[in-house]
């Protein structure tokens, strides 16, 4: 990919990278919030500023690395975990799952508003301004809403890989039975290196892939 391919994949990407991973941690604190913990508000992670979620390897390197390495084809990132205490819940090992499903299906809503703001806002007005402003305007905002709704929906794949600390890890663990949920939690301080095996190995885009195109054929509907 040369120089001029790179900058323009960074603008088109880099809003809807920044969107979907404020959005996703941004939802986890919500929810668990809503559901008796505050540990996220009184951290100040309950905030649209990007700064509060920026983490520099994950949110700037990685998907920059991905951008290059990949030619555009997969982008992927992630901002600093919301910081969440079960204890605070009242039923922690039902909560805590129902804290880490709100990241990806946010994602997944963030992708249909894309679809629908593409739909009926930016598609109707490419017809009725000028061609001298939709090729300028218009043009540039359909390659960045289109990265959004691709962006969304590998972010919520991504996530729901069945391994902790990703989002489908503690989403299963909330569905096991107790002995197994502790067995299975105590996998969590080696589950990055897991996840970084499976994405430097392959592994993982035969669990991400068949997702995001499950996902992109229900997102036709709109």
């Amino acid at each position: 990919m040369d120089l001029s391919n790179i900058v323009r994949h960074i603008v088109i990407s880099a809003f809807p990278i920044l969107i979907a991973i404020v959005f996703h941690e941004l939802s986890h604190g919500f929810v668990a919030n809503r559901l008796g913990d505050p540990t996220a508000k009184m951290m100040g992670r309950l905030t649209l500023n990007p700064i509060a979620h920026i983490d520099p390897i994950g949110t700037i390197l990685m998907p920059l690395m991905l951008l290059i390495l990949t030619n555009g084809q997969f982008v992927f990132g992630y901002a600093k975990p919301v910081p969440i205490n079960p204890m605070n819940f009242k039923n922690p090992k039902r909560d805590m799952a129902i804290s880490a499903a709100a990241g990806p299906v946010t994602n997944i809503l963030l992708s249909i508003f894309s679809i629908l703001i593409l739909k009926l806002v930016i598609a109707p007005l490419s017809f009725l301004l000028p061609e001298s402003v939709s090729s300028t305007v218009m043009t540039p905002l359909i390659m960045i809403f289109h990265s959004s709704v691709v962006v969304n929906v590998v972010l919520a794949a991504f996530n729901m890989i069945p391994i902790p600390p990703l989002d489908g890890g503690r989403v299963l663990t909330g569905f096991l039975p107790y002995k197994q949920a502790v067995l299975f939690s105590k996998i969590e301080p080696f589950g990055f290196f897991i996840v970084i095996f499976l994405i430097a190995t392959g592994i993982a885009s035969y669990f991400v892939m068949p997702i995001v195109n499950l996902f992109l054929r229900l997102l036709e509907f709109f």
